[in-house]
């Protein structure tokens, strides 16, 4: 491995409690890698940065950004493992080649690496992030002083506040305005769905017109 990769430069992110699949997504490299499995996210930058040498990081930098879901037994939450053709014996279900802590079938191999005593899907509280959302709403918004539309991805389980939160990247001064669903003011602590805005997703996909939330700039003496 290159030695070069070793840097320690992730990119900027918030904390939050669910994440979608594209927030996932762009964590995508070795100084910067998040993945996905049953539910939960994990940044493992820290981890591969400090193996970074060792080959057993490639494969968890090729499937950066993704769900992995499939390399886990459901039942279990352990890797999965394969009858080998060759051999007969029990091995590891490695798609992209054998990874951290997954031990070695050569019992005569380097295997400093591979038995570990709390492996990295078994560590919740040092790599797990959060939650993926397990489903996804696209909403417009559209900012009434101005005009300007946006349509963004958000989690069904985040709240409006957390929603502003996410709408903070595009308009800084987000939490001026007051959001309103036809001319109602939105409860900022419930969902979408727990302020009456049903979850249109489908229709979306179909005819390209999305729920729409419009604000208002405290300032702005419009009649709602």
């Amino acid at each position: 491995m290159d030695e070069s990769l070793k840097q320690y430069l992730p990119k900027d992110y918030k904390r939050r409690a669910y994440y979608t699949p594209y927030d996932v997504s762009v964590h995508n490299t070795a100084n910067d890698l998040w993945l996905s499995f049953f539910g939960k996210v994990w940044d493992l930058t820290q981890l591969v940065q400090e193996n970074i040498s060792s080959k057993l990081c490639e494969p968890l930098i090729k499937i950066a950004g993704s769900d992995i879901s499939y390399w886990f037994d459901k039942q279990t939450g352990e890797p999965r493992k394969q009858v080998d053709t060759n051999t007969g014996l029990i091995t590891y279900y490695c798609p992209q080649g054998r990874y951290l802590h997954i031990p070695s079938s050569d019992p005569c191999g380097d295997d400093e690496l591979g038995n570990h005593s709390k492996p990295w899907w078994n560590n919740e509280q040092q790599y797990c992030i959060g939650n993926l959302s397990h489903k996804t709403r696209k909403i417009k918004i559209i900012n009434m002083l101005t005009d300007h539309e946006d349509i963004i991805e958000v989690p069904s389980e985040e709240t409006i506040n957390e929603i502003l939160d996410r709408y903070k990247k595009i308009n800084a001064h987000a939490a001026s305005y007051t959001w309103k669903r036809l001319g109602k003011p939105l409860d900022m602590e419930l969902t979408l769905s727990a302020n009456g805005i049903p979850d249109e997703t489908d229709e979306f996909e179909q005819l390209g017109v999305p729920e729409t939330i419009h604000l208002y700039f405290n300032d702005d003496l419009t009649v709602a």
